[in-house]
Parts: C-alpha cells; structure tokens; sequence
C-alpha cells in the first residue's frame, strides 16, 4: 500500500498540480486511513470494502474529529480510490457508496433587542463622525443591508421623502430596501449637521464620508463597529454581518414572511434566507421551556 500512496502523492503533485500543502493534508488524512487498516489487519487495497471505509469514519468520530475534518478524510480516501480504478490497480470503487458525514449549518450570531439599542445608542451624537456612525447603524439594522452595500451607497440611492434606499448588490442586481423611522430621523440629522462637515468643503457622491472626505470603507466600518460594541458592553463577537442577521432575525419574530425577508436580503434563493428560521425556532424553544408551567 505504501507504493500505491506513494505513487497517488506524486500524481497529484505532478498531474492534477496541486500544491505540496494539499497534497500534505491528502498524506494526512490516508495516514489515518492506512493506520486504521493495518490494526484491523487490511494490508492490501483489494480486500478493502465499503464497511471498513464507514468504520474508519465511525472511529475518527469517536476520536473526536469534527463532521468536517471526517469529510475532508473521506474526500481524501474517495480521491485515492478512484486514482487507483483509473490505473487498473481495482476493478471496483468500495469507497464510491460511503456518504460524507453531515455537519450542521453554523447558525449566525444575533443581538436581544436590548443588546440592538445598547449599540445604536452607542456613537456620540455631539460630533460630526458620531451623526454619520449613529446614521450608518440606525441603516444597517433598518435594512439588512450588506457592509460592503452600505459603504458605497451614493446619494442618489436615498429618498428620504418616500422612506427607502435603492441598494445595488451583487451581480449588479437592484433592489428597493424601506428605511423605518428610526432610520430616517439619523439619516436627516447626518445630512443636515455632520456629512458638510466631513465633506471638508469637497464634493463626494457617497453618502457615508471617512478620512479627507473619502467614502468610508469596509474595514474602517468593521472597525468602528467594534468599538461600539465595546462601548455598549457587548460581550459576544460582532460584525457588521451581525447586524444584518439581527434584522432578518427580528423581522421573522415579528411574523414577516419568508420571502419578503429574502427581497431585502438581497438572497437569490429562499434556500439562503430558510437558516434564520432555525434561529427563531430556537428563539421559540427557550421562551416555551422558560414561561409553559410544565415544560421543565
């Protein structure tokens, strides 16, 4: 076996040109394998079948590997065997049957409505950059835009008299986002009292201004939300994602239907939008084990 292994590095290093660290993580993972099949007294390839391939997974959980560091071992022993039907070592694939293990849709973080207010409350409305930081808040959890929407937002892009923002995003798609009050009141006051300021007597079609009266970017928001979140107490990891999840968390505990979300989302599929319902049907558990008399 250690041939075939040897000869299997040197294709995908040679033919399939991949990089000697993924060809390293591919030794990694058959290593496992190998060690495996030899305590179980295998030593030859042929003999192998799709139950020994399924016990191998079986025992790296038991070792406490993750469902994805499994998937990425079977993808390993899947790529060797197939390498080995190509070169007429094995006539059949045992390894073809054996389904990868499922790990669960990593749920995103959400702020409690408290947690929302603490942060919006947060920048200082006294100077120029706390108005356009409160403005840029307030609309970020108004519409569930994404940051990189966000910062490149024009003026042009905001009707403050109708109530909602034309947001261009990916794949050039437009949608029509509506802005609450809340948003609108921030937004005014930013126009009014603090973007003249930080136009530096410059012109700029941006609505949100940085340095110099540049338009702000990305990383200087995801900067600057941090710093809130620190300011307001907010102990969980934050990002401006985390604000765009809040809003469609919110909403759909509220009772908006799905697909209304999916619009401001920007999502080209439902599918995308479907995981914050598992967040509030966890948000539903909690309030039922904690207020039903008998739920305990």
């Amino acid at each position: 076996m250690d041939a075939l292994l040897d000869a299997f590095y040197q294709f995908l290093l040679l033919e399939r040109g991949l990089s000697r660290n993924t060809v390293a993580a591919y030794a990694s993972d058959l290593m496992k394998f190998q060690l495996y099949l030899k305590g179980k007294g295998i030593k030859d390839v042929q003999v192998v079948t799709t139950k020994d391939i399924e016990n191998f997974l079986y025992t790296l959980a038991q070792q406490g590997l993750s469902a994805r560091s499994r998937a990425r071992a079977l993808t390993a022993v899947k790529t060797f065997f197939r390498f080995l039907i190509y070169n007429g070592r094995l006539d059949k694939n045992p390894a073809s049957l054996v389904e990868a293990p499922r790990f669960g849709q990593k749920l995103p973080q959400v702020l409690s409505l408290e947690e929302v207010e603490r942060l919006l409350t947060a920048p200082d409305i006294s100077t120029p950059k706390g108005l356009r930081d409160k403005a840029m808040l307030e609309l970020l959890y108004a519409t569930g835009v994404r940051v990189s929407e966000l910062v490149q937002l024009r003026l042009n892009q905001v009707n403050l008299e109708v109530g909602y923002v034309l947001i261009v995003g990916k794949g050039e798609k437009e949608r029509f986002v509506p802005i609450g009050r809340k948003a609108q009141e921030a937004l005014e006051i930013y126009l009014q009292k603090g973007r003249p300021h930080l136009l530096k007597n410059k012109t700029s079609p941006y609505l949100f201004l940085g340095y110099k009266g540049q338009p702000l970017t990305r990383q200087g928001f995801w900067e600057i939300i941090k710093r809130y979140a620190l300011a307001a107490g907010i102990a969980k990891p934050i990002s401006p994602h985390t604000l765009r999840h809040s809003f469609a968390t919110h909403l759909l505990q509220r009772g908006a239907d799905l697909r209304s979300v999916q619009t401001m989302l920007g999502h080209a599929s439902v599918i995308t939008t479907q995981i914050y319902t598992h967040i509030t049907k966890e948000h539903l558990k909690k309030s039922y084990v904690k207020f039903h008399p008998r739920a305990k």
